[in-house]
């Protein structure tokens, strides 16, 4: 079973940044509370980031496997563990 732990966080907002947060906190914004709506920011940002990983696996694949067979060359699994260490 995974672990987890709870982070108390302080974040400072002031002006425009603040006047935003509250109009998405509010009782016609769309969170109820400013920890749900930065967790959910949070959210976001970690799907985005996992997207663009996969996005650019996904270009790596796919110009590897438009390659030439000529190009292609035998490796081992101690190459690829020693080519990654680099």
């Amino acid at each position: 079973m995974a672990r987890t732990t709870t982070t108390t966080m302080t974040v400072r907002l002031s002006g425009p940044l603040s006047d935003f947060v509250a109009a998405n906190v509010s009782e016609h914004g769309a969170y109820e509370n400013v920890s749900e709506y930065v967790r959910d920011l949070i959210r976001r940002d970690k799907e985005r980031t996992e997207k663009e990983v996969f996005e650019r696996l996904k270009a790596e694949l796919a110009h590897a496997f438009a390659a030439p067979e000529s190009a292609y060359k035998p490796l081992t699994a101690a190459d690829v563990i020693a080519r990654n260490r680099t």
